[in-house]
């Protein structure tokens, strides 16, 4: 039997417990049913990557992106391929620093697109520029410790 491992909901932000053995099999939020763990990069604004960036201990790579930048657009399918590559060992979210300036300055953002890992309540690693799939998934399993 494997211990619980903490994860908000992207989409009510409500703290949960799964055991790490159930990742894959999508768990759902014990309050409002969302899906805890998905293939599916999820969109998030600055209350939701709080929480999420504080108590997950699962590692959950954020793109900043905005919608006028070309490279962030370029790599979004990239980004979502990776997603799908590494479901129920990291979670993939993106925010559009566009519409919310005041994380870019909080999270110390230069340019985008930028990638930041959070896991285990802080940021564990990041990487700048638009890359493929394949670096994206090499860098969380570079930087993400192991959930068991």
């Amino acid at each position: 039997m494997s211990y619980p491992v903490k994860i908000a909901c992207l989409k009510c932000g409500q703290a949960n417990r799964v055991p790490a053995e159930k990742l894959i099999s999508s768990p759902k939020c014990g309050t409002c049913g969302g899906a805890l763990v998905s293939d599916k990069v999820a969109e998030l604004n600055p209350t939701s990557l709080a929480k999420a960036a504080k108590l997950d201990d699962m590692p959950l790579l954020v793109d900043f992106w905005a919608p006028w930048c070309g490279p962030c657009r370029q790599m979004a399918p990239d980004f979502a391929k990776a997603a799908i590559a590494l479901k129920g060992r990291a979670r993939f979210a993106k925010i559009n620093t566009q519409d919310f300036p005041v994380v870019s300055q909080k999270n110390n953002i230069r340019g985008i697109p930028a990638l930041i890992l959070y896991q285990g309540g802080k940021e564990v690693a990041r990487l700048a520029g638009a890359r493929p799939a394949r670096d994206i998934a090499r860098f969380v399993q570079q930087n993400a410790k192991p959930l068991s």
